[in-house]
């Protein structure tokens, strides 16, 4: 399996940087490790944008964690670079996720930033005007994706597009960098408010706002379950990616791409970082997926053992206006695998 350097997966290494405190002026973009020098020059021209940007990176790491909380790798970090470790150097369909939640997260959170009226270099999207053709009026603050995306694809990009995009890594890389994107792009909401008399809706206005990032989570990790195998091949003049198994339909943009299969994650292996093993995880007993002590322990077997736990129960409304709830303790079973 071949291992490549990380690419724009470094911007995830911000997340970890609570050190440098808020990123205020161009001396700090210098400090910033994990950046070659064209994110640097970024970095010093688009110095509000950066605080976002440490926030789109830990919102990665967050959903990568949340949607593989049941899977044998479980976007576990490190403190080094990168911070997922050697797991996404390799072209797989875990690599392929990692990249497009990154790229996605860069661009929802300028997005957010941008809507919130915390940066000076953009605000609402004001193209999204007038009546539409529904009849409703078009008002409010409409999310400026197009500056997100376009920050996201400029910042996040250009480790590979300086690199050249020859390379099959840099191909994949790309494409799901932009797959990423797509999954909020795709599902942009119309949210509207009605006014008039006593709740009627006599005027509606609405504005265009980008799905909850968890939404965003969910489709990516559906395109992750049905990633597709992809080899490099010249067409033409230009290096594309193909599907390797002819008989498979073509990807589309919204898909993920992956060139390498992946590791089994069963074992610990200390000459990669970042590959933990499954020893010690929490399984489902009675589960036949992969969250089942069969399949998370690698047929290791597992043990079971009594924990106590507090759960909130009992719980009353009073008026006005709280809830109250007794604290209950019980035993279950918890298992954990060899």
């Amino acid at each position: 399996m071949q291992r490549l350097p990380v690419f724009s997966v470094m911007v995830l290494y911000l997340a970890k940087l609570s050190s440098v405190g808020s990123i205020t002026d161009e001396e700090t973009c210098e400090r910033l490790r994990g950046l070659i020098q064209r994110q640097v020059q970024i970095c010093k021209r688009s110095v509000e944008v950066m605080d976002a940007v440490r926030r789109g990176a830990q919102l990665a790491i967050d959903e990568c964690q949340f949607q593989f909380r049941n899977r044998r790798w479980n976007c576990s970090t490190l403190e080094t670079m990168p911070v997922f470790g050697k797991v996404v150097t390799q072209g797989t369909r875990e690599a392929a996720f990692v990249y497009a939640i990154s790229a996605a997260s860069v661009a929802f959170a300028v997005t957010r930033a941008c809507s919130s009226g915390e940066l000076e270099k953009c605000g609402c999207d004001r193209n999204v005007h007038g009546v539409s053709p529904e009849g409703f009026q078009w008002s409010g603050c409409s999310d400026n994706i197009a500056y997100g995306v376009a920050f996201s694809q400029s910042f996040v990009d250009v480790r590979e597009r300086s690199k050249g995009q020859s390379s099959s890594r840099a191909l994949m890389n790309l494409h799901n960098n932009e797959a990423g994107r797509k999954a909020i792009l795709s599902h942009m909401r119309v949210e509207c408010k009605c006014h008039g008399v006593s709740g009627s809706c006599e005027v509606k206005t609405c504005w265009k706002a980008m799905p909850p990032f968890r939404k965003v989570g969910n489709v990516i990790k559906e395109k992750f379950d049905g990633a597709t195998e992809v080899e490099q091949r010249k067409v033409g003049t230009a290096k594309v990616l193909v599907p390797r198994n002819s008989q498979f339909k073509p990807h589309t943009d919204e898909d993920l791409v992956y060139l390498d299969p992946s590791p089994d994650f069963c074992d610990y292996d200390p000459r990669t970082p970042g590959m933990l093993g499954t020893a010690g995880r929490q399984c489902n007993r009675t589960s036949k997926a992969i969250d089942g002590c069969e399949l998370m322990c690698c047929g290791r077997g597992f043990q079971t053992q009594e924990v106590e736990v507090v759960d909130r129960c009992s719980c009353k409304f009073h008026w006005c206006c709280y809830v109250k709830c007794k604290q209950c303790r019980k035993m279950v079973e918890m298992h954990t695998c060899r």
